[in-house]
């Protein structure tokens, strides 16, 4: 008798960067100890400024590995599609296109996980959009959530938040984490030697979000709120990168308007911003 091996459940993440990861390093220990195969899609090649592509890969690699990720199962889109980091939003119809195709093979979807709706990078704000696009494609919708990596709500200048999920975005799921857990992820954190500058400046609230907060948070998704500005005032990549939101936010409407959901356009009359 011929017996039908079961079918896969798989957690997806999705990343713009290398290193995006970190905001999400409990979600992905979830995922594996709940028996759910891991996959990931890194959306840019990681090399702004000319930082190195190869080894930014690499560091990722190396730390989604600790975590129990299979090296096959992370896929590096950005570079496959020579995505500039920075220039997401400039890309998103092919990217779209190539992680929907991916998501397709796939067998059960149980989960995917995306950077949350925050204002903090351009491509952050630009993978969710992606993202969520992609599922509602596919109809995932219902399955998605979002992490927090930085943002600047309530800041001027170049300050930031770190891992402070947006209240707009509704109410959060917290992962309470263990002594050792905290200590591993924030072990894990120093394993990206290529972006030591960056991690200068994200490492002290990282560190003061996991040993004394409450750990990570995730929170659901919702396609309405990408027509909205995530957040009053100023968003952290208009003032660190004159990244103007009036210019990417209907680009961001313009391309959920246009992109084939496979049942017909997203359909959304809420235009406010």
């Amino acid at each position: 008798m011929h017996i039908e091996p079961p079918i896969e459940a798989h957690g997806l993440f999705v990343f713009a960067h290398p290193d995006d990861e970190f905001g999400c390093f409990e979600s992905i220990r979830l995922e594996i100890d709940g028996g759910r195969r891991v996959v990931c899609y890194y959306l840019t090649d990681g090399g702004y400024g000319g930082q190195p592509v190869a080894r930014r890969k690499e560091e990722s690699i190396r730390v989604l590995s600790l975590l129990g990720v299979n090296s096959r199962d992370i896929h590096f889109l950005g570079i496959d599609l020579e995505v500039k980091d920075g220039l997401l939003h400039e890309n998103m119809e092919r990217v779209a296109d190539e992680l929907s195709s991916s998501i397709r093979r796939m067998g059960i979807i149980e989960r995917l996980y995306v950077p949350a709706w925050e204002g903090g990078h351009q491509d952050h704000d630009s993978a969710h959009v992606i993202a969520l696009a992609v599922c509602n494609r596919l109809n995932l919708s219902e399955n998605v959530w979002q992490f927090s990596l930085y943002h600047g709500a309530g800041l001027r200048g170049p300050l930031f938040h770190v891992m402070k999920p947006l209240s707009g975005n509704g109410d959060c799921v917290v992962q309470r984490l263990s002594i050792a857990r905290r200590f591993r992820y924030l072990k894990l954190c120093l394993s990206y030697p290529s972006q030591w500058k960056t991690w200068l400046g994200l490492y002290p609230f990282v560190f003061c979000r996991l040993l004394f907060g409450r750990g990570y948070s995730i929170q659901c998704t919702d396609l309405r709120r990408v027509r909205h500005r995530p957040h009053q005032g100023a968003l952290l990549y208009e003032r660190r990168c004159a990244m103007d939101y009036g210019f990417l936010g209907e680009r961001f409407r313009m391309f959920m308007d246009n992109y084939d959901s496979g049942a017909g356009l997203i359909v959304d009359q809420s235009r406010e911003s």
